[in-house]
């Protein structure tokens, strides 16, 4: 692994196309929607902001994007897009990298607090956010459910996609809450393996990392059109707040 983590010029290079699904108007307007509503008139911080998937529509939307961005194969992709020339990007941790300036809203999408792999770099990153926010700033994550309540009794292991050229496998591990993404493609007529480690997270856990942080719970869903969250939800989206400023004094 280099500097770019898991996500060098090979991965870079064909992300978009990987995670076309992801692209679509279909999902990524409600979670531009959402997420400028919270904005309002403030700036927003994107945590891991990659190839500029959301900043992108969000900064067209009106809405001031900074980015933090651990790799610079995924940025050099946002830097080749229409409109990435009104995007900030600060190279670094999304942990613990600081940037200047006050934000109502910092967000992370698509899982990728996962890729921070231990609870102290997730509690670190939470505390990180508070720094940035100003008084009644919002934190947003979406990020999966842990899948284990559908494993089969005893096993470890789900397949989260199949197809003629791709295959994915989750890989569990209970006793560290850990997970290992492992991707299979066959590239030009060769198979070629990527597994990247990630550490799963509870909400209720995430709701504590929050409170250590001096944030609160304001809302949770299990999608941007403000689906109910329940027993059976699969992912969540989740919006923690920083104390207002009279609420501080």
């Amino acid at each position: 692994m280099q500097d770019d983590g898991y996500f060098d010029d090979r991965v870079a290079s064909r992300y978009d196309e990987s995670s076309a699904d992801m692209f679509d108007p279909a999902v990524v307007e409600p979670a531009v929607d959402f997420l400028a509503e919270i904005a309002g008139s403030g700036r927003a911080l994107e945590l891991g902001i990659g190839t500029g998937r959301i900043a992108l529509p969000l900064a067209r939307r009106g809405v001031p994007v900074h980015g933090i961005e651990l790799s610079k194969a995924m940025l050099a992709r946002l830097r080749a897009k229409p409109g990435a020339e009104d995007i900030h990007v600060t190279i670094g941790d999304f942990a613990t990298t600081r940037v200047d300036g006050w934000f109502s809203l910092a967000y992370l999408v698509f899982n990728t607090i996962m890729n921070l792999t231990t609870q102290a770099a997730q509690v670190a990153c939470f505390r990180n956010v508070a720094a940035h926010l100003q008084p009644g700033g919002c934190f947003v994550i979406e990020v999966g459910v842990p899948e284990l309540q559908r494993l089969p009794a005893g096993e470890t292991i789900r397949a989260f996609r199949v197809s003629e050229t791709r295959w994915g496998f989750d890989e569990y591990d209970v006793a560290t809450q850990s997970l290992t993404s492992h991707h299979l493609e066959m590239v030009d007529g060769r198979l070629e393996r990527l597994s990247i480690p990630f550490r799963y997270g509870w909400p209720a856990e995430l709701d504590l990392m929050a409170q250590l942080a001096g944030m609160s719970l304001r809302e949770r869903w299990s999608g941007w059109n403000r689906e109910p969250f329940t027993s059976e939800s699969r992912k969540h989206i989740s919006v923690w707040q920083k104390p207002s400023a009279r609420h501080q004094a």
